[in-house]
């Protein structure tokens, strides 16, 4: 008896048999042969070295602190000069109702004026002006609004009183004095009522003074910066006599000339170097964390943590800055 055996017919190309279904594919499709370059994992990036870390961080906190700068300057001063007058008026209506306005360089008790505490409303018609006056001239008083020299007289008062206001920050309150035109008529109104001046004339450095006052007779400058907004070049007076009646004029406790150097005009707020260099310290450590949370959280984590608090301290050192810069800007 014969057998036949038969020889299965050779596999056409790419035909799939029991035989090569159970044998790995070696294309580079499937990730090749184990061990081959293409199956193994992807290594993580490499992590920044610290040195640019902190080199990132540094540029970071420039870059808030020149937008934080430029914000407060332009935009967030505006508006906290806005609520301290709304809270300066609201003091000083008070008191006018109360009959217990400051009508001296010192309170009903005899001790010195707090810094701050609002003295004045000035209204000059011509340039839409309602301000509170506040005691003092620091760079802190006068983001609030315009400011008396504490070494002057009351405005109504015998002498020469002298008020300071901003040109261009904090609302810039006295941006406008270089457009008063002699002749031009405002009011000012503390404790003893409501007092008229006329004004004489402005001047800068070098031009010269008015006559002094009659010796029974009032005089009130307004002082401000001069030149272009944000870049002052000197300091502008307003001069104005009173033509009102003269008000009662207190004996003075302040010695002429003998106020604190931050007081003066174009001076800075003392003590606020060792206040920025805190903040600045503070901006640089929360940049370099922002950085490297970047790294090792991932862009939007790092976002929704960090930007409100770089935002936060950004501010607070841009207003320790605004603090250093001339307190007429």
């Amino acid at each position: 008896m014969t057998v036949t055996v038969q020889t299965p017919p050779p596999a056409a190309a790419g035909a799939v048999t029991p035989e090569t279904a159970a044998q790995p594919d070696p294309s580079p499709a499937s990730g090749g042969t184990p061990g081959s370059p293409a199956a193994r994992p992807s290594a993580a990036e490499p992590r920044l070295p610290a040195g640019r870390q902190i080199g990132r961080g540094a540029l970071l906190a420039l870059a808030v602190l020149l937008l934080g700068l430029v914000a407060n300057l332009v935009l967030i001063s505006g508006l906290q000069h806005r609520a301290a007058q709304q809270t300066a008026f609201d003091a000083l209506r008070a008191s006018l109702a109360e009959g217990t306005a400051p009508v001296g360089q010192t309170d009903q008790q005899g001790r010195l004026l707090a810094p701050g505490t609002p003295v004045a409303l000035l209204r000059i018609p011509a340039l839409h002006l309602r301000e509170v006056v506040r005691e003092g001239t620091s760079s802190d008083v006068l983001s609030g609004g315009p400011g008396h020299r504490r070494d002057t007289p009351l405005p109504g008062q015998t002498g020469t009183s002298v008020l300071m206001g901003r040109a261009a920050a904090y609302g810039g309150p006295f941006g406008g004095l270089a457009d008063l035109k002699p002749g031009t008529t405002f009011s000012v109104t503390t404790g003893q009522g409501r007092h008229t001046y006329k004004v004489l004339g402005s001047r800068r450095a070098g031009d010269p003074s008015p006559p002094p006052p009659a010796p029974a007779g009032g005089r009130l400058v307004l002082v401000t910066a001069a030149g272009t907004s944000y870049l002052p070049g000197g300091v502008l007076r307003v001069d104005a006599d009173l033509v009102s009646r003269t008000a009662d004029t207190p004996d003075a406790v302040i010695r002429p000339g003998s106020l604190a150097e931050d007081e003066q005009p174009m001076a800075s707020a003392g003590g606020a170097m060792w206040e920025l260099v805190l903040w600045l310290q503070l901006l640089l450590a929360v940049a370099v964390a922002a950085v490297w949370a970047w790294h090792r959280w991932g862009r939007q984590q790092t976002w929704i943590v960090f930007l409100p608090v770089t935002a936060a301290v950004g501010l607070q050192v841009a207003d320790q800055v605004t603090r250093l810069l001339p307190n007429l800007l």
